[in-house]
């Protein structure tokens, strides 16, 4: 197996772990996305260096790294409404969807057969995970579900956007550090509004830092390697492994149960992302015609 769909999944590994570090957090959630994102961004930037970013600054990508900030704020948004089991399966279920469909009507690039088929498993399976843990909608449900479909799509676009950038040449430490740093800059002023005092607290500060540093600078780094040489739309299908590590995270560490339906889409969901992991083979034919 190629190296760029286990940088994907490495990862996912770390988005995963996003949540039981965030419990040690007493910021509010936009607070919490906020501090993650400025810190995760600037580190990003500095990684890049100041020559890489000003040769890979494009119109494009500063569209892409407002809608890295943009997809927190749905995300968060459309959980305070529908609660977090239908906000979270429709934002990050809804994602490979749209990167699939986008790579499709941009460039020309047709999902094949066993992609559509995984990944319709693999949203099947997330579904599931997250269903058979018994959390229940909340009040504004339809406003919710069109905010994580937004938050979807605006995921698959910046997803899309780094992958051509990087398709095209750019280094990816550099698109990741435009689309992050970008970001930062963006989400500074709501931090500010927010306040900083929880970075006071000892377990707060060490905490954020690792969602900054941890889940979002290493992971995106991974990322940005993985679209090297993965497909986009495989990609974000890979990336649904996020909420399978979080729920087995919650197993070991936070004590919880886990369904039997939640079981199943966990299994569902893996045997789906080992199917798109796994290269496709090239038909003989195709072989035997190359010169």
């Amino acid at each position: 197996m190629r190296s760029g769909p286990l940088a994907v999944v490495g990862a996912s590994v770390l988005w995963g772990t996003a949540g039981t570090a965030g419990l040690l957090v007493s910021a509010d959630s936009v607070a919490l996305a906020a501090a993650r994102l400025v810190i995760g961004g600037t580190a990003l930037a500095l990684f890049a260096g100041p020559a890489q970013l000003r040769r890979t600054i494009r119109p494009g990508l500063l569209v892409a790294a407002a809608a890295v900030a943009a997809y927190q704020l749905c995300f968060f948004a459309a959980v305070g409404r529908t609660g977090v089991a239908i906000g979270t399966v429709v934002a990050i279920g809804s994602g490979p969807v749209f990167t699939g469909l986008l790579s499709w009507v941009l460039h020309g690039q047709r999902p094949s057969g066993r992609w559509t088929v995984a990944t319709t498993a693999a949203v099947c399976g997330c579904a599931a995970l997250i269903a058979g843990g018994g959390a229940q909608a909340g009040g504004q449900v339809v406003s919710g579900i069109l905010l994580a479909l937004l938050g979807g799509l605006l995921y698959a676009f910046y997803a899309v956007s780094a992958a051509t950038a990087i398709g095209r040449g750019a280094g990816s430490n550099a698109v990741m550090g435009v689309l992050f740093g970008g970001s930062a800059v963006i989400m500074l002023p709501i931090l500010a509004v927010g306040g900083v005092g929880w970075l006071g607290e000892p377990r707060g500060l060490l905490a954020v830092l690792y969602l900054g540093l941890g889940t979002t600078a290493l992971s995106y780094f991974l990322y940005g390697r993985g679209l090297r040489t993965t497909p986009v739309a495989t990609a974000a299908t890979l990336a649904l492994a996020e909420p399978a590590v979080a729920a087995l995270l919650g197993l070991v560490v936070l004590d919880e149960r886990l369904a039997p339906i939640s079981v199943a889409g966990l299994v569902l969901l893996a045997l789906s992302l080992v199917a798109v992991a796994v290269p496709e083979r090239t038909p003989r034919r195709a072989l035997e015609s190359q010169p």
